[in-house]
């Protein structure tokens, strides 16, 4: 019994020691907070969409404009990722990079062929907007998370 217990003593030190290493392995404390600074950046062009007096073709038009905002930051992080990384990550950026805009293409068609007017009306090209900006946040925010960690 004593034998018993002294191994699951031994496994849990173990597992603790295990997982405060990954604690402080999960980003650079002294990074710059490229999140905060994004959703700073972001928070004028999210507060014009929020407005309830925007009309059909304001959405439309402020959606725009935020995918293009979405689109300039994707680009700068991504080309700050590629001077952290050595060659061989930085090949492997570009492919999963490749590969995430083929995604975003295709979900994009996805969106404007099931999110129609005819389907939906006038909310139709809020829902696009919404669902595009979310696919290319998202991906600014995780390469966000990755530039942190270097």
């Amino acid at each position: 019994m004593q034998k018993l217990r002294h191994s699951w003593l031994g496994i849990a030190a173990l597992t603790l020691v295990l997982c405060s290493n990954l604690a402080l392995a999960i980003d650079n404390p002294d990074a710059p907070d490229l999140i905060a600074e994004f959703e700073a950046r972001e928070k004028p062009l999210i507060a014009a969409i929020e407005k309830p007096t925007n009309t059909t073709s304001d959405y439309a038009a402020l959606y725009s404009n935020y995918l293009k905002f979405l689109d300039k930051e994707l680009n700068t992080v991504y080309k700050i990722l590629r001077t952290k990384f050595p060659e061989d990550k930085q090949k492997q950026l570009k492919a999963a990079q490749v590969s995430w805009l083929k995604y975003r293409d295709l979900e994009f068609a996805f969106i404007d062929n099931t999110w129609t007017n005819k389907d939906f009306g006038t909310s139709s090209a809020i829902s696009r907007g919404q669902y595009k900006a979310s696919v290319v946040r998202d991906r600014v925010i995780k390469l966000m998370y990755y530039a942190k960690n270097f």
